[in-house]
């Protein structure tokens, strides 16, 4: 039986369109980030019918694939996530006919708003520019007849997160000190698959249903076997979204940071929706705006925060570990500090990450700093004097992350931090005991 030809649309500007046939018969590529989070949202995609496949090669081959299309002033994350793209779509793993990209619009005043045409360059480039491009954003910016986000993905991708965020955290605070070695990697699965199951099958992401889950998962955590004893060093990442959480975009520094028998803290994705909701109904108030849009903004903040609480009492009252802090607080934190103003990627929030992290009891801190972010230098690099001024425990290193930055050189960077953090522990051990 013939396949039946695909019909190419194009908008009145010329672009690409996804059509509703693509939809049935077309996989939809994605770049990782943040592996728990992500592998449960491809899920969410494939539930409403699309063949979403999550790409997760770490190959060499990726960023010099970025540098051959993207213009190598471009910041690191866009060659990053549009290399592995068309790397994907290079390895012959896949059929370029019959095969579509994704990737995240903001519609700010980052350069991840411009990722897309990049992309559409590069594929042109490349002689792929038949593939089309999947905006995935909510202003409005590029519509798809193929392509709809409703209420009930939106109702899963934040449950998604929360879970993400959940899983990671529990996971981070707990590896470092179990007995019986891999026990926790075998409960992140366990509960990841199981949550996968529920929500493809009409619930997991009811506001009852991710309260009941994330007491369940923060009691199985509260039950693993530790040795609390350990001398460890705790140490917290920031930086730009997609090189903090990408082992991609960072080397591998979660890994790097466990086998230099540390406890990483890394902040959750919630207080980054949070920011970015609450930048867009600060940004109505300020200067005007839909007042139907004002309503769906404050919508979705509450919902989160409602979820963020949840979350918070879940680990406060099942496990020994204290939770992280709640949205306002973090908010507060960096008043007086970075103006509310500062909002251009990361912005205000990657500062008051550091801050609220020395607060917590993770002093020592990587901020990775990737090339061509310069929100994220201003922010990051440019705020570590100061809060170092203001809290005289903070033990902030900045790493740059690009292309051409070595990795031994990255790594002896935070080795030499690491050494500082471990000589300030054994002070307070002394201190305490005395």
């Amino acid at each position: 039986m013939k396949t039946k030809e695909i019909k190419y649309k194009y908008d009145k500007n010329g672009r690409l369109l996804f059509t509703k046939q693509m939809r049935k018969e077309f996989t939809i590529l994605f770049p990782m980030m943040a592996p728990i989070h992500f592998t449960i949202l491809q899920q969410v995609f494939n539930h409403y019918g699309y063949n979403a496949k999550l790409l997760t090669s770490t190959s060499p081959e990726i960023a010099q694939t970025g540098l051959k299309y993207v213009h190598n002033d471009t910041c690191y994350p866009a060659i990053l996530s549009l290399g592995q793209l068309i790397n994907a779509l290079q390895s012959g793993e896949y059929d370029t006919k019959k095969v579509a990209l994704m990737i995240t619009q903001t519609g700010g005043g980052c350069r991840a708003s411009n990722y897309i045409f990049l992309l559409r360059k590069a594929l042109k480039k490349a002689g792929l520019e038949h593939v089309p491009v999947v905006s995935v954003n909510l202003s409005g910016m590029e519509k798809n007849p193929g392509f709809h986000i409703t209420i009930g993905m939106l109702r899963r991708t934040i449950a998604a997160v929360i879970y993400g965020d959940l899983l990671m955290c529990l996971k981070n605070r707990v590896e470092p000190y179990e007995v019986k070695k891999g026990s926790t990697e075998e409960l992140v699965m366990y509960w990841q698959d199981k949550l996968v199951k529920q929500m493809t099958n009409k619930s997991g992401f009811k506001f009852k249903d991710i309260r009941r889950n994330m007491d369940l998962i923060a009691q199985d955590f509260g039950k693993l076997e530790l040795d609390q004893t350990r001398k460890i060093v705790k140490v917290g990442i920031v930086g730009e979204i997609y090189v903090k959480y990408a082992s991609l975009g960072n080397n591998c520094l979660e890994d790097f940071l466990k086998k230099e028998n540390c406890e990483v803290n890394l902040p959750g994705m919630m207080n980054f929706v949070l920011f970015k909701i609450d930048n867009r109904i600060e940004d109505i108030n300020l200067y005007g705006g839909s007042f139907l849009k004002k309503v769906i903004c404050k919508w979705l903040f509450n919902q989160c925060m409602e979820m963020q609480k949840s979350f918070n009492y879940s680990i406060k009252h099942y496990t020994n570990f204290a939770p992280p802090a709640e949205y306002s607080h973090v908010k507060e934190l960096v008043k007086g500090i970075n103006g509310y103003g500062n909002k251009m990627g990361e912005g205000w929030l990657l500062t008051a990450e550091m801050l609220e992290l020395v607060d917590a009891g993770y002093p020592n801190i990587v901020c990775t700093q990737p090339f061509g972010c310069l929100p994220n230098h201003i922010s990051g690099k440019g705020m570590i004097r100061k809060i170092m001024e203001l809290d005289s425990r903070a033990n902030i290193v900045a790493v740059d992350y690009d292309a051409g930055a070595p990795k031994l050189n990255q790594e002896n960077r935070i080795k030499l931090m690491l050494s500082i953090g471990r000589e300030n522990m054994n002070k307070e051990e002394e201190e305490v005991a005395v």
